[in-house]
This record gives C-alpha cells, structure tokens and sequence, in this order.
C-alpha cells in the first residue's frame, strides 16, 4: 500500500480573522494544501457569513455559504473588545504561521493588531491584509465589498 503523500502547508498555522469571502476562501486554499486554520469568530454569532443567504438553503443553522468557505475549519470565539481575549489571541499569533485579516480601514489599527504590532510578538509571521482599494489614494478610507471587486 503506497504511503499519502504530505500536503505541502501541513504543520503550518494560519489564523483567519476574515469574514464573508476573500479571506475565508484564501484560507480555505491554505488548508488545502494542509495548513491548519482557526477562524476567530465572534461569540455573539461567529462569522457574518452565517446568515448570509444566497438561497433557502442552511445547514445547522448556518447558511451553505459559510460553510461552502469555511469547512474544515476550526473556531475560536472571542470578544475582539475584552483585554483577556486580544491576550489568548496575541498568545495564538505568537505560536502562527499566517495571519489573515480584512477589516474595514482603521479597525485593526484600533485593536492593536496592525502589522507592526503583531510583528513585534512574531516577527517570523506572514501578516496578509486584504483591503477593497488598496494602502494609498483617495479611496484608501472606503469600506470595499465583494460586488464592487468583481465590478
């Protein structure tokens, strides 16, 4: 019997603080290829792509979206605003591989968790930043969203 071959991620660790689709399916690609990823999630409701509906269809609760970008992931709820929960986050960025986030303009700044910030506990981690318009111009402050990207 022939041996499986290993993923070429696997061992690596990606945190995904993203929601709705361009970070969940860049970290679904990561996990393909045999990262392990933990989505940070809100403890109120997780992930804003719970209840986002493309059509009748919901699998415990959650719509097939979610779960379409998000398999095989693994969740970590936590209060984004409690001092406890930004330390056992910082903990978790300390021992990763990958951070993926896409906050709106200004958000990760506000937490504390922009790049150079989250470099200073690890600096070996590959911090990926997914915005709507990019890091300069006059657009630069302006939320981006899924239809104006494929516009």
């Amino acid at each position: 019997m022939a041996a499986i071959a290993e993923l070429p991620l696997t061992g690596l660790v990606v945190v995904d603080m993203s929601q709705f689709l361009s970070g969940p399916y860049c970290s679904l690609r990561l996990l393909d290829l045999g990262a392990r990823v933990i989505k940070i999630e809100r403890p109120d409701g997780g992930d804003l792509s719970r209840r986002l509906y493309l059509s009748d269809t919901e699998i415990g609760g959650d719509s097939t979206i979610f779960h379409a970008i998000n398999r095989a992931k693994e969740s970590f709820a936590i209060d984004l605003k409690e001092a406890a929960d930004l330390a056992a986050l910082r903990g978790l960025l300390a021992k990763a591989d990958v951070l993926i986030q896409n906050f709106r303009p200004g958000v990760i700044e506000r937490l504390g968790l922009d790049y150079e910030a989250v470099r200073k506990i690890n600096p070996r981690l590959v911090y990926a930043s997914i915005s709507g318009y990019g890091e300069e111009g006059p657009w630069v402050k302006r939320p981006g969203q899924d239809l104006l990207a494929q516009a």
